[in-house]
């Protein structure tokens, strides 16, 4: 173990004592280490991913290869179907493309309200976030208080390098979305997500047509006051 493990493993650590925790994962490479050193460690934060049922089929398969490799894991939330519908037949199948609007409104129903679902009732929401990410995401903290979800957030790389999040996966063999060997540092959804050049933000890929400070899908959007870590002994 190094010291930058030992720091996450602490983090998680102090989420899964605010039980019942959950860790929110979308299969990127930040959230297979998280993955990783929740079941390897037997820590007590249970998993979810949010299928927007707009993802690519690498992240499907990487799905089954986490099943196969850690068991069932994690549980699968959907978009309100009502909602859904009723989003498609006003802005169109691919109107996100149209407006940050309509881009927002996509997000918010098949990402953010089934967020909600799954985070009721939790007291800890963990996430792979780092604050080397984005411009968006420099003032990350390692634990802090959520105000529009009314929980407490723990990043627990939130000072890993890329380097690092790799140095990890091929350590341990940690399985990954294929897509990462395309050039593709963040994945979300297929439409909004593309492949990047060399020397471009990590998230240069995502929602690409937009300005980079809109660059945000509504679940880490906000910017809470950070909350100091209790030293684990």
């Amino acid at each position: 173990m190094n010291p930058l493990t030992d720091s996450a493993l602490s983090v998680l650590r102090e989420a899964a004592s605010l039980a019942p925790a959950a860790f929110s994962t979308s299969f990127g490479a930040e959230d297979m280490v998280v993955l990783d050193l929740i079941r390897r460690h037997d820590l007590a934060i249970d998993a979810f991913t949010i299928d927007t049922g707009r993802l690519p089929e690498e992240t499907y398969a990487l799905m089954q290869q986490v099943e196969q490799r850690y068991g069932r894991c994690f549980e699968t939330f959907y978009p309100d179907a009502e909602a859904l519908q009723t989003l498609v037949r006003e802005r169109g199948i691919n109107g996100f493309y149209a407006s940050i609007e309509n881009r927002k409104s996509c997000c918010g129903v098949r990402k953010v309200e089934p967020l909600k679902r799954a985070l009721a009732c939790r007291h800890a929401w963990v996430t792979g976030l780092r604050a080397r990410q984005a411009e968006s995401r420099a003032q990350l903290a390692v634990r802090a208080w959520d105000d529009a979800l009314r929980i407490e957030k723990f990043n627990p790389l939130h000072d890993w390098t890329e380097q690092q999040v790799w140095d990890y996966i091929r350590g341990r063999d940690v399985p990954y979305n294929a897509l990462h060997d395309r050039h593709y540092p963040s994945i979300g959804c297929a439409p909004c997500t593309r492949a990047i050049a060399q020397g471009e933000d990590v998230r240069a890929g995502r929602w690409w047509w937009e300005n980079p400070d809109s660059r945000e899908c509504g679940l880490h959007a906000h910017r809470p006051a950070p909350i100091p870590l209790r030293v684990a002994v």
